[in-house]
């Protein structure tokens, strides 16, 4: 086991991964930038070293920085968290050289399943059902046109490389189509340094339901189960929850599409955390969209139902220890949601940095905050702006939703604007209620419903 552990990132999961090294006995470092000098996870970790200016470049995303840090200290394991350098396959590549363990998969898993092109050619070696589309990336505007009218409108053109909703556009008309391309290119390009694309065929209302998988370096694979993403603004999810309240959600398509996402994991010898993402169709067909490789936000939520400490599992794991359960030992157990509360005008979504005047988080049973705020905190313009992740357990999803309102009326974020007047109206409306969810919720509820 692992004596110190350096945490390569900061806020709310910086001090997830704290608590984790606690519970196991593990001493922690924190690294901060100059803006984070007085924030929650340098106070609770047992050591903590500035590593620059508060831009994200020159500091949580410096490589050189970042293990100069460990090596100071004396970290052998580096958890990158989620975000920043999670994904990035140079990162653990020199941890690896520094004899320092990445805390997550190898860098060749990263290096594949973040190449959205090759991991599809993996996907469909390894027989895992993928949505129609170009078979690797488009060379010319020539082929982007042939491609769209094989697959047939509407098509969507995405970035190779990256995530988050950049560098995609959906396209329901040929006249539409290049450009749109040509601004997808020069955004990916911009956003990830790259402006390869490639165009699949888009599915009309899917749902986004995403399988957690956890593997061990023996070649044990295991999943949580499905988590519903399906409520997201501009393809960042507000909303998530486990299990899926989706009808056609029975416990053979959830067996079928467990063992679909461990054999992917393990078709591409995957080891740590991991989450399968699909899109799931009204007829109950579901396509392989991505792989991310690295602990998910909304983790918690399968925390809650399986009963599985998933970071503490990441660390054993790195640790060269096998997987603490099998399947067979997976069960679900009620509801969970989650509400991403973000730093953001629940108006017009823009961003709400500032001073955190007044801040009050609710308790009673069933309820579960993961936070770096706390009164007289600033949120920093510089990073993402999410302040909390509030999560509520019910017995099942009527309890889970009763709780989050209640949740949701008692919290207190004064000072700056967040998103939580909008997810109080969510959990009032009546499709969201009756389960009835697919990627466009948000804009169907946007429409229908009154300001705020």
């Amino acid at each position: 086991m692992f004596k110190k552990v350096l945490i390569a990132n900061r806020g709310e999961i910086a001090l997830r991964v704290i608590w984790a090294c606690k519970e196991l006995g593990l001493k922690t470092v924190a690294v901060y930038s100059e803006a984070d000098r007085h924030s929650l996870h340098v106070k609770f970790a047992d050591q903590a070293i500035c590593i620059g200016p508060a831009r994200s470049k020159d500091s949580y995303l410096s490589v050189p920085a970042i293990i100069s840090a460990a090596e100071i200290t004396g970290a052998d394991a580096i958890h990158p968290g989620y975000g920043f350098l999670a994904e990035s396959s140079y990162f653990a590549e020199v941890c690896e050289a520094c004899r320092i363990t990445f805390i997550g998969p190898s860098p060749q898993a990263i290096r594949l399943m973040g190449d959205k092109s090759r991991a599809k050619k993996a996907m469909i070696k390894a027989g895992v059902p993928v949505v129609p589309g170009s078979p690797g990336i488009i060379e010319s505007e020539e082929q982007a046109i042939g491609v769209a009218k094989d697959i047939g409108y509407p098509v969507m053109v995405k970035a190779s490389a990256g995530g988050g909703g950049r560098g995609m556009r959906i396209v329901r008309e040929s006249k539409d189509l290049l450009p749109a391309f040509r601004a997808a290119q020069a955004e990916s390009a911009a956003a990830f340094g790259v402006p390869d694309l490639y165009i699949e065929k888009f599915i009309e209302q899917p749902r986004h339901i995403e399988i957690q998988v956890m593997a061990d370096q023996r070649g044990n694979v295991v999943s949580l189960h499905e988590r519903e993403c399906s409520i997201q603004r501009r393809h960042q999810k507000l909303i998530e929850e486990a299990p899926s309240p989706a009808a056609l959600m029975n416990e053979k398509l959830r067996r079928r599409m467990g063992k679909t996402a461990t054999d992917a994991a393990a078709a591409v010898n995957y080891s740590n955390a991991g989450t399968i993402e699909f899109l799931l169709d009204a007829q109950g067909n579901y396509f392989f969209m991505e792989m991310n490789t690295r602990i998910q936000v909304e983790h918690g939520v399968t925390e809650l139902v399986t009963g599985r400490d998933l970071v503490k599992e990441q660390i054993l794991v790195a640790a060269e220890q096998p997987l603490s359960f099998r399947q067979a030992d997976v069960g679900l157990v009620g509801h969970a949601l989650e509400c991403r509360i973000n730093a953001e005008d629940p108006r017009t979504f823009a961003p709400s940095p500032g001073l955190i005047k007044h801040f009050w988080v609710p308790g009673g049973p069933g309820i579960r905050i993961d936070t770096f705020a706390h009164e007289g905190c600033e949120v920093s313009p510089y990073y993402d702006s999410m302040v909390a992740k509030l999560m509520t357990f019910g017995k099942d999803r009527t309890e889970a939703i009763a709780r989050m309102r209640r949740a949701l009326d008692t919290m207190v974020v004064e000072g700056i604007k967040t998103s939580i007047p909008l997810q109080r109206q969510i959990m009032d409306d009546a499709d969201f209620i009756a389960g009835k969810l697919d990627t466009g919720f948000m804009d169907r509820f946007l429409k229908r419903t009154a300001p705020i």
